[in-house]
């Protein structure tokens, strides 16, 4: 998939980098499939503050596609090694400036019972926070910086 293509067609892996407006719906109805009777859809937003930075108003996230789909790719098939019945998986995120309230990342997984898709939805967006290269700058009223939480980039588990 090239970057800011969001088709929902990709077999039962749906990863995606892209300055389009996350597909939140969409995502949740591809994630469907009959037996599969769970889904559980994580969507992280900009919010108002940071810490230290009250009043924040934007963010800009710095994603290069051809280094960041790999590694979602390599937290899917990580996530799949560990849950085998996962039946689809997305993982979409934006890039470029959003305003608060705008959906920054999605995560959206289908296993046949809850507990297992609570359990792989969780491991994915952590994994994601710690092992994909985005870059995040902050906007506040006080300035604009890049954000105080980064981190090593850390290598995806299997």
């Amino acid at each position: 998939m090239t970057p800011g293509e969001l088709q929902g067609d990709q077999g039962q892996d749906w990863i995606a980098v892209t300055e389009r407006a996350l597909p939140v719906d969409r995502a949740l109805a591809w994630a469907t499939e009959p037996g599969c009777g769970a889904i559980v859809t994580f969507c992280g937003t900009v919010r108002d503050h940071s810490p230290g930075r009250r009043s924040v108003t934007s963010l800009e996230y710095e994603v290069y596609p051809e280094h960041a789909i790999p590694r979602l790719e390599e937290v899917a098939a990580s996530a799949r090694s560990r849950w085998p019945m996962i039946g689809r998986l997305a993982l979409l995120h934006r890039s470029g400036r959003l305003v608060v309230g705008e959906v920054s990342v999605v995560v959206a997984v289908s296993t046949p019972h809850r507990a297992e898709a609570f359990d792989s939805a969780e491991y994915c967006i952590d994994t994601l926070k710690h092992t994909v290269p985005v870059w995040k700058r902050e906007t506040w009223a006080g300035g604009t910086d890049w954000s105080w939480c980064a981190h090593e980039i850390e290598d995806v588990g299997t």
